[in-house]
């Protein structure tokens, strides 16, 4: 070999070391190539145990700014000012980090989490423009986060997202549970097919949602769960979304590549941004075993840790609530229907005349209460409680709540006193009417009105069209409302369980008293046409990777016409199956949502719902397939008592459970509530059996779910 080949051969290795890096994870089962193409463009791929599970995919933004990087001048849209962030890049340096911790969550399914990654930096400097960009990869054992980072510089101070241009390249034709995207709901059924039939299911999957702004072209939501061919289990979502907009992914239905759509503003942008700052982390959770998905906690490590000092008052509870009855149509929100009495602003309803079909009213709501009191619920949620709603279903009125005023029927003081006097919380609600400024305006008022009564917690809602700026539910804009407010709350010590709010990410490891998300087709579907009853099954691996939902299970009167003859919906779960989803689907905000007299029907089924803990120590995936069936046990906090809840979908099925977590050498008692054999969710959902026997670390349990069903058991040690 000559000196000038040797030569040669060491710059080529020295320019191969510029344009790549190379990163595993700790166990080594995953490998993270990065790279750059002749043209400067940003690529990475992943592989799983040899497995391909993205191929090689592009990274970057589409930007526009003023030619100087900030605001100094009128924003442009000439080509060279849109300089875009993903091609003639260089490689200016890389680093390389472990990290290892474990930390103890607030509230969560376990008492430790271990935080365990690789970590790879690449900083980029992009040709003639000089602008930088960082890029960080973190590889766990269980997936990959990656986010951008704009350091602070010169060339890019102020900037405008047109879009992401991240890139998740399957390796196939997967099989996907899925729902559209959207910029304003995730309230879909979900659909399962492989990515080749999407174009063809999309426009049925959004027939008779009441969303306005379906994403066009073909686009679906995170978290998206995938199965391969080849058994691999794939889920991509973000984590830590602040400051930024939510992420859809549009789909290349022929090479089966998904690409980053950001939720636009009112003006279409995708983000504003100023630079130090960085974007969410976008994430791939991989396994050949399904329960893996679900055990990952690759979302809450990539977020910062908790940044409230004192969290002595966020404490988990299970409530009761005002809510079921308006929901199914037995009663109602406002309180007249004598709309020409009521004017905006106007605090005194004396003149109306009361329709009769309230349902927040001082004497119901101590039903509640007394309900409450006697069953051992920590709270009661009432809707429907302040002025305002005649206006707000008058759309023309556009009227805006002021969140203090209670209507006529409702007497503050008097609730508060005696839910203290009973031992229970009342629980605020604030319907925003998706008037967000409106909201801030009063959110100092508001907080310290539900401190001056006794309420720790408020569930908020954002139903209806984005005021005033008709911005998007998803956008930058009102993802910092959504956190706003959050903080705020954490100011006033009061724990946020919010409505119609973006997708979590997260976030509750960072602000633990935002302890409770709907974001996704809850239980009040099942009183307007009825959820699917594989939804149980699905939700885990869907909505739930990013934190725990406020579901509001516990229905135990599945025929909503013996509620209101005029609505024929009906509930498409058993009562077996509503309580094991207080095990399978974590919150630990947990509502039981149906009438006290249904509960007080089934007494001996209510007792599960009674006993069942709303925080863990430890939980065992036992058994899971997406969309198919779901078995989980968790072990309550500071006990060794075990709860164990499993679901089916459309078909039945049978568990066959080892209880090998148990104590070792104590005899426990178990108490099985399952599907009776001839349960079906649609004819015969109230059928079950309950039984009883004593078990050990050596027994095993089989125990039946029915089409829609599952079962639930409650283990405790036998003193």
């Amino acid at each position: 070999m000559t000196k000038k080949t040797i030569i040669f051969l060491i710059i080529m290795s020295l320019a191969i070391g510029l344009s790549a890096a190379t990163l595993k994870s700790p166990n080594g089962n995953f490998t993270l190539d990065f790279s750059l193409q002749n043209d400067g463009t940003p690529t990475y791929s992943l592989t799983y145990k040899g497995k391909t599970v993205i191929k090689p995919s592009k990274l970057g933004f589409e930007i526009k700014g003023d030619q100087n990087g900030d605001f100094s001048g009128a924003w442009v849209t000439d080509k060279e000012a849109q300089s875009s962030l993903h091609s003639n890049f260089q490689i200016a340096d890389t680093k390389t980090a472990a990290f290892d911790e474990t930390w103890k969550p607030v509230w969560g399914e376990e008492k430790e989490i271990r935080n365990h990654y690789n970590e790879l930096a690449v900083l980029l400097k992009q040709q003639q423009s000089n602008r930088q960009m960082l890029i960080r990869f973190r590889l766990f054992n269980d997936g990959l986060g990656f986010r951008y980072e704009f350091p602070e510089q010169k060339e890019l101070t102020y900037f405008i997202i047109e879009e992401e241009l991240t890139q998740f390249a399957m390796a196939g034709d997967h099989k996907a549970i899925w729902i559209p995207g959207d910029y304003d709901t995730q309230e879909y059924d979900y659909t399962i097919s492989k990515l080749s039939e999407i174009r063809g299911l999309f426009a049925k999957a959004i027939t008779g949602n009441t969303s306005q702004t379906p994403i066009y072209p073909l686009s679906v939501q995170t978290s998206l769960q995938m199965k391969s061919a080849e058994g691999l289990y794939i889920n991509l979502h973000e984590a830590a979304l602040i400051n930024f907009s939510c992420m859809n992914l549009t789909l290349d239905d022929r090479d089966f590549i998904f690409q980053a759509h950001l939720t636009p503003d009112a003006q279409g942008n995708k983000g504003h941004i100023q630079a130090p700052s960085v974007s969410p982390w976008r994430t791939v959770i991989v396994s050949e075993d399904a329960r893996d998905i679900l055990a990952s906690r690759i979302t809450l490590n990539l977020n910062e840790p908790c940044k409230i000092a004192d969290v002595s008052w966020i404490k988990p509870v299970k409530y009761i609530g005002v809510w079921w009855e308006m929901i199914t149509g037995k009663s109602e929100w406002s309180y007249t229907n004598d709309f020409s009495t009521v004017q905006i602003g106007i605090s005194d309803y004396a003149a109306a005349k009361p329709h009769g079909r309230h349902a927040a009213t001082t004497e119901n709501v101590k039903k509640y209460i007394d309900f409450a009191a006697k069953h051992g619920f920590g709270g009661v949620l009432v809707e429907g409680w302040n002025i305002g709603w005649e206006d707000w279903f008058d759309k023309s009125k556009d009227f805006v709540f002021d969140f203090v005023t209670p209507y006529p029927d409702f007497d503050v003081k008097e609730l508060h006193r005696y839910a203290k006097s009973k031992g229970v919380k009342l629980i605020m609600h604030h319907e925003t009417s998706a008037s967000t400024r409106n909201y801030e305006r009063h959110l100092d008022a508001a907080y310290q009105f539900m401190k001056d009564n006794g309420y720790d917690a408020v569930k908020s809602g954002y139903v209806g069209d984005m005021l005033p700026r008709g911005e998007h539910h998803y956008s930058q804009w009102i993802v910092n409302h959504y956190q706003y407010c959050v903080e705020k709350a954490a100011d006033y010590q009061i724990m946020v369980n919010a409505h119609e709010a973006v997708r979590p990410t997260g976030i509750c490891r960072t602000y633990p008293n935002l302890i409770g998300n709907e974001s996704a087709r809850g239980t009040e579907y099942q009183a307007f046409g009825g959820n699917t009853a594989n939804h149980a099954t699905v939700l885990p691996f869907t909505r739930q990777i990013g934190g725990p939902m406020d579901y509001t299970p516990g229905i135990f009167e599945q025929d909503i016409s013996k509620l209101n003859p005029n609505n024929h919906s009906h509930v498409n779960a058993t009562i077996a199956n509503q309580l094991a989803m207080y095990v399978t689907l974590y919150s630990p905000l947990q509502m039981a949502a149906d009438l006290p007299e249904n509960y007080d029907r089934f007494p001996d089924a209510f007792q599960f719902i009674k006993d069942v803990a709303v925080d863990w120590d430890e939980t065992r995936y036992l058994e899971a397939e997406p969309g198919e069936y779901l078995t989980i046990a968790r072990r309550a906090k500071g006990t060794n008592d075990w709860y164990i809840g499993g679901v089916s979908g459309y078909n039945a099925h049978t568990a066959d459970i080892k209880l090998d977590f148990l104590p070792k050498g104590k005899t426990c008692e178990a108490t099985i509530y399952q599907d009776a054999p001839n349960a079906h969710y649609k004819t015969n959902p109230q059928a079950y059996v309950i039984s009883k026997i004593k078990v050990t670390d050596k027994s095993k349990l089989k125990a039946f779910a029915a089409p829609g069903g599952g079962f639930a058991v409650s283990i405790k040690e036998v003193k």
